[in-house]
């Protein structure tokens, strides 16, 4: 008596486990689910795209000043904060005829 018992407790047990076990994985197979889950690997995307590309422009913005400082480029206080001061032909005759603030660029004549 006693083991029919214990096998009849054991198979419904078991059948209710299988039958929690399938409708929670036709619930995640609805389109209203698979959108949800895709909306949230999309979300989560960007959020990993976004930490990318902050880590790449704080490595780039690191590099950059290990190479001014290197190549002995410092900032030139008259000009804004983002714009490093370069020498060469066009800022020296900038300087020369007292054109710092604004000068057109033609490709052609440093050539």
């Amino acid at each position: 008596m006693f083991r029919r018992a214990f096998w009849f407790t054991a198979g419904a047990a078991a059948g209710v486990w299988a039958t929690t076990k399938v409708n929670r994985q036709l619930k995640k197979l609805t389109p209203e689910s698979l959108a949800a889950q895709a909306a949230d690997k999309a979300i989560e995307a960007g959020h990993r795209l976004k930490d990318f590309a902050l880590d790449v422009r704080s490595g780039m913005s690191q590099r950059e000043d290990e190479l001014n400082d290197a190549l002995g480029l410092h900032q030139d206080p008259d000009l804004p904060a983002n714009v490093t001061a370069l020498p060469g032909p066009r800022r020296l005759r900038a300087i020369e005829h007292d054109q710092t603030t604004q000068f057109s660029y033609n490709r052609n004549e440093d050539h």
